[in-house]
């Protein structure tokens, strides 16, 4: 099984991401992770980024048929295709006094989190990094009074120039 970041160019209409999403659920693929966002308002056009694994065999079928449906202008593995920039955005909710609370700050210092929301026995973290960041500090926040998370999913974009 391998991860794949899988980079969409679809119309901004209603009913394409359910079509997207459709095509995974109708055949047992699994999504990961799942973002949607207009990156082109004149021409109407919207990224969807998904993270799927599976064998290379699966990984070809999924994109070959993404690349089949209407509302779909482009397709690219940023996984094969070259480096590319990954990130997701988390925010953490961690409870606490005293010695815990001082140290979530040390940690969210440690970690560049910033802090977007305070109590007096709670603070909201924002951070953004790759997935495994995100997983390391939110395990260190579990120790230290974790109450929820919040991710966005990945957000990815292919490096240099050319690409989507």
């Amino acid at each position: 099984m391998e991860r794949h970041t899988i980079s969409i160019l679809v119309d901004n209409e209603p009913g394409v991401l359910a079509r997207v999403i459709g095509l995974f659920s109708g055949r047992g693929y699994n999504i990961e992770s799942l973002t949607v966002a207009e990156v082109d308002r004149d021409a109407t056009l919207s990224r969807v980024t998904i993270v799927t694994s599976g064998t290379p065999m699966i990984i070809e079928q999924i994109k070959a048929q993404l690349g089949r449906l209407v509302p779909v202008h482009r397709v690219h593995d940023l996984t094969l295709e070259g480096p590319f920039v990954e990130r997701e955005t988390a925010l953490v909710k961690v409870a606490g006094t005293g010695e815990k609370r001082v140290e979530a700050l040390r940690l969210a210092d440690v970690f560049k989190a910033r802090v977007v929301d305070a109590t007096i026995t709670s603070f909201v973290f924002e951070i953004t990094g790759q997935g495994e960041e995100l997983d390391r500090f939110i395990g260190l926040m579990a120790e230290l009074g974790l109450v929820g998370v919040s991710r966005t999913g990945v957000v990815a974009m292919s490096r240099g120039p050319g690409g989507i």
